[in-house]
């Protein structure tokens, strides 16, 4: 069991997170989209535990700090992840109208032990 520890706190929190692209496009390039999730998740102090990246889709298995609500962390990864697609592939972003990239299904169960 591996706790986290603010300095306040001690926590183990874990998300189980499914990314699917719009329409199922197949879209993600597997480094490109490994780096920035990397990047993103490193920033805001997530751990990542287990993770795949498909060409339409992503599993994610994240700790994270108790200060951010899951929907948060999938916003700031996945808003990252889009801008930097529509931005390095123009032609992209006419097939997502309505600049929506995908969806998002979570999983985080609440142990008590």
């Amino acid at each position: 069991m591996d706790y986290r520890y603010g300095s306040h706190t001690v926590y183990q929190i874990e998300y189980h997170f499914v990314w699917v692209t719009k329409y199922r496009y197949k879209v993600l390039k597997g480094e490109i989209a490994e780096q920035l999730v990397r990047q993103t998740c490193e920033s805001f102090e997530i751990r990542i535990i287990r993770g795949v990246v498909s060409k339409d889709h992503v599993h994610i298995l994240v700790s994270a700090p108790p200060n951010l609500a899951p929907s948060e962390i999938m916003r700031r990864i996945k808003g990252r992840t889009a801008s930097y697609v529509f931005e390095e592939f123009p032609h992209i972003k006419k097939r997502y109208w309505g600049n929506i990239f995908g969806r998002v299904d979570i999983f985080a169960p609440q142990l008590g032990r």
